[in-house]
């Protein structure tokens, strides 16, 4: 790796710390030839403190070390991309990350559709007297008619896509597999789960 650490004058190129398994950025160091090197020997990450000038491993007083997966260099080869396996909270304040975030993972607008649904099954929870009348959508008539419904849904759509997966037609093929990923995901709130918790069982059996 040719990390050209005289670019800035000081001899140090940033460091970005990611979760390597959540993939939240948790903060910015700086490294130096010698915390870089001892961060590989060690495998916990090792930056160089500007306000101590000296090297500094993080988590050496309150035991939040930076377990050390993978280092990356960018195209300018000045810049580190840091993969860590946290232990504890990384920000001094007591955060997970430095910018006050919960590091939690992600899974882009799929995270984002798990919480629409998640809203419409909290609406459902209420009398559908006491409804607005735009809160009476598709998905929460689904939680109103139970688990069994939802589970009946899931079922058609995976025929539906199998049919599909059979011809030639990738239109329908792609829509029919977006609707069963929908409902999937509705039957997976309804049992009282999320993405994550399939994505752990995968982790575990890998």
């Amino acid at each position: 790796m040719n990390i050209d650490f005289n670019k800035n004058g000081d001899g140090l190129v940033p460091a970005i710390i990611q979760d390597s398994k959540t993939r939240k950025v948790l903060m910015l160091g700086y490294m130096n030839e010698e915390a870089f090197l001892k961060t590989n020997q060690t495998k916990k990450v090792t930056f160089y403190s500007r306000t101590k000038e000296r090297l500094w491993t993080k988590g050496e007083e309150s035991g939040n070390f930076l377990n050390l997966v993978n280092i990356k260099l960018d195209c300018d080869n000045d810049t580190l991309l840091v993969e860590v396996i946290p232990e504890g909270p990384v920000c001094h304040k007591g955060t997970d990350t430095c910018w006050a975030e919960e590091n939690t993972v992600e899974y882009g607008f799929l995270s984002e559709l798990e919480g629409i649904i998640a809203s419409r099954q909290k609406l459902s929870e209420t009398p559908a007297d006491s409804r607005k009348e735009n809160e009476n959508s598709y998905v929460v008539s689904l939680f109103d008619k139970g688990i069994n419904k939802i589970a009946q849904k899931v079922g058609e759509e995976a025929v539906e896509t199998v049919i599909e997966a059979k011809d030639d037609n990738d239109d329908l093929f792609l829509n029919e597999s977006a609707d069963l990923l929908f409902h999937y995901l509705i039957l997976l709130k309804a049992k009282g789960f999320g993405l994550k918790d399939i994505v752990k069982v995968l982790e575990e059996r890998h």
